[in-house]
């Protein structure tokens, strides 16, 4: 194992520790996940790996102060802040260190800052990527059920309805945020992965307003 092997095991090591409890729409199964689309975004975009995996591993550490504050807290903000002395310490250069934390601080999609370098983009990608697809509208229903809200209400508009009541539903989540990911995709190869998910996840959701309706 050369160097920078070991020192992204290292991370790994240290972010898995800080998912302890975390719920199962972020933990650390999304955080691997997210780590494999890095790899093969990463791959093709050709950046700096290190920077990519080391922020990747970390990305959503700081997810469960989002969700215990019902979304005041801003986990990419938070995140960083909580990965800068863990990277402060690592033998990376002084531009490296600056990204791997603009990474985290860039990858959420309703965030304030945006992904300026190509390994930011990259992360940014692989996570909305995670968010879409087969995945995402799993994703989707197990976040609704981890804050108690209901299968659907055709009564309200998803527009409408408020995040973290029992109206956030997965169809709110693909309405307001999911249906729009494969738009704001950074990379090349980001796109091709979003164009295929992002037809699954309409078809479903159209499946399912059938079913829901009794269509189908």
């Amino acid at each position: 194992m050369d160097q920078e092997d070991f020192l992204i095991e290292h991370i790994k090591s240290v972010a898995k520790n800080m998912f302890h409890g975390a719920r199962g729409s972020h933990d650390w199964d999304h955080t691997l996940r997210v780590c494999s689309l890095c790899k093969r975004i990463g791959k093709a975009e050709g950046v700096d790996m290190v920077v990519l995996l080391t922020a990747a591993y970390l990305h959503d550490i700081g997810r469960c102060f989002q969700d215990a504050s019902c979304g005041e807290i801003c986990h990419a903000e938070k995140g960083a802040q909580m990965a800068l002395p863990i990277v402060k310490k690592l033998p990376v250069s002084e531009k490296q260190k600056k990204n791997i934390i603009h990474c985290i601080k860039s990858h959420r999609f309703r965030g304030n800052h945006a992904p300026k370098t190509d390994e930011a983009k990259v992360l940014f990608d692989a996570d909305k990527l995670d968010a879409i697809g087969a995945v995402g509208v799993a994703r989707a229903y197990l976040f609704a059920g981890e804050i108690g809200a209901r299968l659907h209400n055709p009564d309200i508009s998803a527009e409408k309805a408020m995040p973290y009541s029992k109206d956030d539903t997965g169809f709110r989540e693909f309405k307001v945020k999911l249906a729009g990911i494969k738009d704001r995709i950074l990379t090349k190869e980001g796109t091709k992965i979003a164009k295929d998910r992002h037809a699954f996840m309409d078809n479903f959701f159209k499946r399912f307003l059938e079913e829901y309706e009794g269509k189908r």
